[in-house]
């Protein structure tokens, strides 16, 4: 899962997304309107954690942007505001869920992965190819049966791979999917991503790269 923080007070944006990088997701930090868009525009985010108030671009024109545009993510909308009225524009502007501050973190980490099961509730809940079963809710993954251990790389790797069904998934995809702009994630982290998963699945092989194109089941 990738989401996109969008926040000016820069301590609480920060702090939200270190938060949200423990629960094994991939966040990306945008502390303005306008830099919120110009990233949406470049990368497809599971989730958008969006501050109402915002500068630059003011959050409401932000959420308008992104649901006119292509980007299927949902949007979680942020706001100091807690009155009915306001909760009642915020999803009017095609937020898919609204938030109000102060709020506790475990309930923005359960909204959030709540959204992201949304945003993909065309994939079955348990994913299974090749004998291998892998619940994305639980995080567990099993090869005929025997259980597999995965760090959160490795899992949201093979995540990424099961979901395109045998269709060619790019290393560009991948880096986008699993990791956000902050992390190392060169073509070097990931082959040795890869080649951790390759053997921890176990033979046969179920993972085949296409050089200079991708990776595939």
């Amino acid at each position: 899962m990738r989401v996109l923080v969008v926040e000016d007070e820069e301590e609480l944006a920060d702090a939200i997304a270190r938060g949200l990088r423990l629960h094994a997701i991939a966040v990306d930090v945008a502390y303005d309107g306008r830099e919120a868009l110009e990233m949406a525009a470049y990368t497809p985010y599971d989730v958008v954690v969006l501050d109402r108030d915002l500068p630059e671009v003011h959050g409401d024109d932000v959420c308008r942007e992104l649901r006119a545009g292509s980007a299927g993510g949902r949007v979680l909308m942020l706001t100091a505001a807690g009155q009915v009225r306001d909760r009642v524009d915020g999803l009017s502007l095609g937020a898919d869920d609204y938030l109000v501050k102060p709020f506790t973190f475990a309930e923005l980490v359960a909204r959030v992965r709540a959204l992201s099961r949304r945003a993909s509730r065309a994939a079955p809940s348990t994913l299974e190819r090749a004998g291998v079963r892998l619940d994305p809710a639980r995080r567990t993954v099993t090869r005929d049966g025997r259980d597999i251990t995965l760090n959160r790389k490795e899992f949201d790797v093979l995540h990424e791979l099961m979901r395109a069904c045998g269709r060619l998934v790019t290393s560009t995809e991948l880096r986008k999917s699993v990791w956000d702009e902050y992390a190392d994630a060169g073509s070097g982290v990931l082959r040795v991503t890869l080649t951790s998963l390759r053997r921890k699945l176990g033979a046969p092989s179920m993972i085949e790269n296409v050089p200079g194109r991708g990776y595939r089941l």
